[in-house]
């Protein structure tokens, strides 16, 4: 009798037990199955909210981008459809509620010329161009219009390889106006070698990206998640498929809000003609420094003539901030106006320097 008692015990021993642990793997078996499906439904609708974030920031940008067209270049003519002026070929982004637009030299012309310029209602105006400059292949437009729609320009600084960015513009035609391609930031601080109409030019600090840009989508911006402009999309290597290019905005930026606050802009000089490392590569290739920029000129007349700054010379710093590449020098300068004095540190056969500087028109 004590033997079964003792086998009767250790079966409802082992029983209980048995059936604590089903219990217990049940529980959390239902926990991880709840948690696993609750982190799909949270990744649907994180994934989902996203997207309808980015679509609709698309659809905001979109409503601020231009077609831009010169009145005098005979390849991008201004053409009637149902009575309604269209345009060639040409993109731009409005950054003022009073008419300010920022796109490519190329696209619109030089400063004091005259270009066309289509809203996204179909409405075209004549635009003058009110500053521009070769070397970065931008221009900034001016139409008699208030009230408009106008994009955010963010700070081409924070940016970082592999970020996702989108390129807008008009790519091929008209019939093609406000086009998205999508991407991401392939590369910071490209230089690119130009060769067109018998000349070579170069162009630093450059953004590249995978985002499709076809020659109609030049001057149409470069934009973040947010909706921010982070560059103007400016050329594209023909030989090559997925490289596309763009001006850093901020090399911009300073200009375009004088321009909204003041209605002008009285650009100062140091009066040189620079390079940085990236472009003293291609052209003095046994030149080599890190940081900074080559003094290659000196023009005449200039605020620079009149200090004992030389051709050769290394400028590392203007006003105690460090310059990486010619952006750096322009976005400083662009917050200055004719008059202002500036302190230069420049190293020159090891030895470093210092160089007060009074800045002119």
């Amino acid at each position: 009798n004590k033997g079964i008692k003792k086998i009767i015990r250790n079966l409802i021993f082992i029983l209980f037990f048995i059936f604590l642990f089903i219990s217990i793997y049940k529980i959390y078996a239902n926990i991880d199955v709840n948690t696993y499906e609750n982190e799909i439904v949270e990744e649907k609708y994180e994934k989902k909210t996203s997207e309808e974030s980015i679509s609709d920031t698309l659809e905001k940008i979109n409503s601020t981008i231009v077609g831009i067209s010169k009145i005098k270049d005979k390849g991008s003519t201004v053409f009637l459809e149902d009575g309604v002026k269209k345009l060639g070929l040409g993109s731009g982004i409005i950054v003022s509620e009073n008419g300010y637009i920022l796109t490519n030299e190329h696209v619109s012309g030089e400063k004091y010329n005259k270009c066309y310029v289509t809203l996204e209602n179909g409405t075209t105006y004549t635009a003058d161009v009110v500053w521009s400059d070769s070397d970065l292949d931008l221009a900034i437009l001016k139409i008699s219009m208030k009230g408009l729609t106008y994009a955010k320009l963010g700070d081409s600084k924070q940016l970082q390889i592999g970020q996702n960015v989108y390129a807008i513009g008009n790519p091929i035609g008209y019939e093609f106006q406000r086009t998205v391609t999508g991407g991401i930031i392939s590369a910071l601080n490209r230089t690119i070698k130009i060769e067109e109409n018998e000349k070579v030019n170069y162009m630093s600090n450059l953004i590249q990206t995978d985002a499709t840009i076809n020659p109609g989508n030049s001057g149409g911006p470069l934009i973040n998640v947010n909706g921010e402009v982070i560059g103007i999309n400016t050329v594209k290597i023909t030989t090559a498929e997925g490289i596309g290019f763009a001006v850093p905005i901020n090399c911009v930026k300073n200009i375009v809000e004088k321009f909204i606050k003041e209605g002008k802009f009285e650009e100062a000089s140091i009066g040189i003609f620079a390079y940085d490392k990236n472009i003293v590569s291609y052209i003095t290739p046994n030149i080599e420094f890190q940081n900074g920029i080559y003094v290659e000129q000196i023009s005449e007349d200039s605020p620079a003539k009149k200090t004992e700054l030389k051709v050769g010379d290394i400028i590392t710093k203007i006003d105690g901030n460090d310059l990486i590449n010619m952006c750096d020098l322009r976005e400083y300068i662009y917050t200055k106006k004719p008059g202002d004095e500036v302190i230069l540190d420049v190293l020159r056969n090891r030895k470093n320097l210092t160089i007060k500087i009074k800045l002119s028109k």
